[in-house]
């Protein structure tokens, strides 16, 4: 299966530090099977992912899975730019992740990430730091 791994960082896209979630993320995709065709790194800007998002669904990948911006900052904003882009949501697949979170800390419950499908590509988002891909999984 096509898949794209885009990973929502501001301080990741400038530079600030290396990005260790979309490589993990990209292995364990992998490991079930996935192929992984795309991998890239943009800031928290709703905007620029909705387009991303777009980018991926118009080019016919199967899988994108987004890491980062799924918390309560203001700059969070990874679950709203996804709603805007699916057509239908799939919620089993956010909420297994936050099931699996919460059996490793109380503070699973804290990501607000969706899940859905827009055309024929499922997006799942992920949490954003190495340590919460691997607990959610």
């Amino acid at each position: 299966m096509r898949t794209a791994i885009l990973t929502i960082s501001t301080s990741v896209s400038r530079g600030d530090g290396p990005d260790e979630s979309g490589p993990l993320l990209a292995s364990l995709a992998e490991e079930a099977g996935a192929e992984i065709e795309a991998m890239e790194v943009i800031p928290d800007d709703r905007e620029l992912v909705e387009d991303r998002l777009h980018h991926y669904v118009d080019d016919d990948f199967s899988l994108v899975f987004t890491t980062g911006g799924t918390g309560f900052t203001p700059d969070d904003v990874t679950p709203e730019a996804t709603r805007a882009v699916i057509e239908r949501e799939a919620p089993g697949y956010a909420e297994a992740m936050r099931a699996e979170s919460l059996r490793h800390t109380p503070l699973g419950i804290l990501t607000r990430g969706v899940s859905g499908i827009a055309g024929r590509t499922l997006i799942v988002n992920f949490p954003g730091s190495p340590r919460s891909i691997a607990e959610a999984s």
